[in-house]
């Protein structure tokens, strides 16, 4: 499966935050292609449109939106990307199926995340530190993949890529502090949590009227 975005292909980051994954999509799909952006926070969408601006980035544009309802037509995008960002949602079965709903017949999903080898203690769980550094909305991996399967996407591949590392590493980091925080003494965040590589495709038969 061609992950990377070719030219001429829309590209859509879902949670674009300041813009840069959109930026490096650019200068996969050239000036015949676009790259869209979409954030939930009127903050960053001002941030990523001058960073547009000051970058003379002419083929991306930033929308407002959740990604649960995305301000995107049906069946207009090429590729999906996302980094650390479906893991915050409360209902990723949905995202996944706005995903589904906004691809091409054919279109590609590469997505980075976090999920769960282990169930979450419940001190864990409630930490804001750990929900903040993208762990306490983690799901289990099976249910992470069962979750894509029911949106419609096929050619599912979910692969480790090694420990989770939303959550700051920094020992100074304030967020990684607070995880460590909600951990037993000699546990590891990396017990519980890995950061994966979700690639998929939307099916190549449109719907017939």
């Amino acid at each position: 499966m061609k992950l990377i975005p070719e030219r001429g292909e829309v590209v859509l980051d879902l949670g674009s935050g300041a813009g840069f994954d959109c930026f490096l999509a650019t200068s996969k799909v050239g000036e015949s292609g676009r790259v869209i952006g979409v954030d939930m926070t009127p903050e960053m969408l001002e941030k990523a449109r001058e960073n547009a601006r000051v970058g003379n980035f002419g083929n991306v544009e930033f929308r407002l939106g959740e990604i649960e309802n995305l301000p995107v037509t049906d069946n207009s995008v090429d590729v999906v990307i996302s980094n650390c960002v479906i893991n915050l949602s409360a209902d990723k079965g949905r995202v996944f199926k706005e995903i589904h709903r906004v691809l091409k017949p054919g279109g590609r999903v590469a997505i980075s995340d976090i999920a769960l080898v282990a169930e979450l203690p419940s001190k864990l769980k409630e930490s804001v530190d750990a929900y903040v550094g993208c762990v306490a909305g983690a799901v289990m991996i099976e249910d992470y993949k069962r979750l894509v399967e029911e949106s419609g996407l096929g050619d599912i591949s979910v692969t480790i890529k090694g420990p989770s590392g939303c959550a700051g590493k920094d020992s100074a980091d304030p967020i990684a502090q607070g995880v460590r925080k909600a951990l037993e003494p000699g546990e590891s965040l990396n017990d519980y949590a890995v950061s994966l590589l979700v690639e998929a495709r939307k099916g190549n038969v449109r719907c017939c009227r």
